[in-house]
């Protein structure tokens, strides 16, 4: 039986940016089972304060605002270099992308190095009762996330500038770490409000 060729795939690449990829479902998912942790850790919070009626917060005076303020700003401001460094890579631009990452690198070490002073600004301890266990865990967990993603580009970028930089496939995986930094910055922002502000009203 002969087989007669109806389309020639053999030059198209093997990769593609977005949703064309897999990796940016497994990303997706990821995002979605993580936001659902937030969502679970939150809703434990405001049962918290529910049951406690007036006495909110528990055995503290609220968090300093200074360091969630500075933190906040700097998290938000990361949004353009990364909307630039995801725009680089779709492009393949290397140079771009180089700079793109390393500027993205020492923002999530900034970001890191600030939120060591939120710890202490909350004003209680972890195991002081279950309002500071509540603040800590929430604050934790967002931290996992951001030192996951600075982990990340710390990585890609030393990647980035060894001869794996010039594969083309490389830059979907800036793409999808640019990606991910979104649902980081995303995420924080409810639970800025809700770590800062919700004792306040």
């Amino acid at each position: 039986m002969k087989t007669r060729v109806v389309l020639d795939l053999k030059d198209h690449p093997t990769y593609g940016f977005g949703p064309r990829m897999t990796t940016w479902w497994g990303t997706l998912a990821f995002c979605a089972l993580e936001g659902m942790g937030f969502a679970l850790v939150s809703g434990s919070y405001l049962y918290l304060a529910y049951l406690s009626e007036s006495a909110w917060p528990i055995g503290a005076a609220p968090p300093d605002l200074m360091p969630g303020i500075v933190f906040s700003i700097l998290l938000l401001a990361s949004l353009l270099p990364n909307h630039w460094l995801k725009q680089a890579a779709v492009k393949k631009d290397l140079r771009r992308v180089r700079i793109g990452l390393v500027v993205m690198s020492l923002l999530g070490l900034v970001l890191l190095g600030v939120r060591v002073f939120e710890f202490p600004a909350l004003n209680i301890w972890w195991d002081t009762n279950a309002y500071g266990s509540m603040l800590w865990l929430i604050l934790a967990l967002h931290t996992v996330h951001l030192a996951t993603d600075v982990g990340d580009t710390l990585v890609v970028t030393v990647l980035m500038f060894t001869k794996e930089g010039r594969v083309p496939r490389r830059f979907t995986d800036v793409e999808d770490n640019g990606f991910y930094w979104y649902f980081v910055v995303g995420s924080w922002v409810p639970l800025y409000v809700l770590l800062y502000w919700f004792q306040r009203i």
